[in-house]
């Protein structure tokens, strides 16, 4: 069976036709999209509907137009299925005066559980023990986004949604929670990442969903999202000794677009990397040339959210 890149098989998570505005404003317009268990990154800029999405799938808010199920059911109307979603929200939904043992507790005892090893669990998942004890309001930015992440985790739920999770985290427990929803998904959650940080979305998702405009803009891989953009032409940068005679071999056989040489590298555009790939070993043969790299310089998922911002 074939899907369509918007669409996965065994979905946990279905978005159908869905509009919601706000007066005038449009936040989200005819999307349809779906989402299953493994991480997922839900990209768009700043205004494009991820946010809106979000809260519609946790069932704090309902589409203008359309429908969203979740795990078979209208979160709206069939409240039982709060209990296998824990939403992070970007915002600071934290009690400045409790500790972190304090919130996390709070959030299990929510949920109907009185585990108190649940509770240790989730802040040692979190690498937040040290600090545990301690009043919320004295947590740094990156600390209360980890505790909001272990009040989330407390409950054990099937869909985990992050909404700009890493934010004001540090390179190293950015890299132990990058880490810990890889674990998530690979457990088979339906883990879904809004971030504005691509690198790590990049990391951490086999699957984008991208949002432009409160529209689908791309989903799939990144490199099925790109090799999706036949009318862009491919960079590739070339490290080569002699790089103004192998960019004229190419350009003279009708592999690349256009070719921009300096003193030991050669920038080229192509539409057939893999043409490209196999041809540029012999265009160097034949000039007497030496390579050193053969690196493509948009194929990141940076470089593709780019392409897709500007095209709509």
């Amino acid at each position: 069976m074939t899907l369509d890149p918007a669409f996965v098989e065994n979905p946990t998570i279905e978005v159908t036709n869905a509009s919601k505005w706000f007066g005038q404003k449009v936040a989200v317009s005819n999307l349809s999209c779906s989402f299953g268990p493994g991480v997922t990154g839900l990209l768009g800029p700043n205004g494009a509907g991820k946010t809106t999405l979000l809260r519609a799938v946790a069932g704090l808010t309902g589409f203008s137009n359309g429908s969203v199920s979740v795990l078979g059911v209208d979160p709206r109307r069939d409240h039982t299925v709060y209990k296998d979603i824990s939403l992070v929200p970007d915002e600071d939904s934290v009690y400045p005066n409790m500790t972190g043992t304090r919130f996390v507790t709070y959030a299990a005892r929510l949920a109907g559980y009185r585990d108190n090893d649940r509770v240790s669990e989730a802040i040692e998942k979190v690498a937040l023990e040290e600090a545990a004890n301690r009043p919320i309001g004295g947590y740094s930015k990156g600390m209360r986004q980890r505790i909001k992440v272990a009040a989330a985790l407390v409950t054990d739920p099937t869909i985990l949604i992050l909404d700009e999770p890493l934010n004001g985290t540090d390179p190293i427990q950015r890299a132990r929670l990058i880490t810990l929803f890889e674990n998530l998904g690979r457990e088979g959650k339906t883990v879904i990442v809004s971030s504005h940080i691509l690198e790590e979305v990049e990391r951490v998702s086999t699957r984008v969903v991208a949002i432009v405009d409160g529209r689908l803009a791309a989903a799939g891989s990144v490199e099925a999202i790109r090799a999706a953009m036949d009318d862009i032409p491919y960079v590739i940068r070339i490290g080569t000794d002699k790089p103004r005679d192998v960019g004229a071999a190419m350009f003279s056989a009708g592999s690349v677009s256009s070719v921009r040489a300096s003193d030991d590298t050669l920038v080229v555009q192509t539409s057939n990397v893999g043409l490209l790939g196999n041809e540029t070993p012999r265009f160097a043969a034949e000039c007497g040339a030496r390579l050193t790299s053969f690196l493509p310089q948009d194929e990141s998922l940076e470089s593709v959210f780019r392409y897709l911002v500007e095209r709509r």
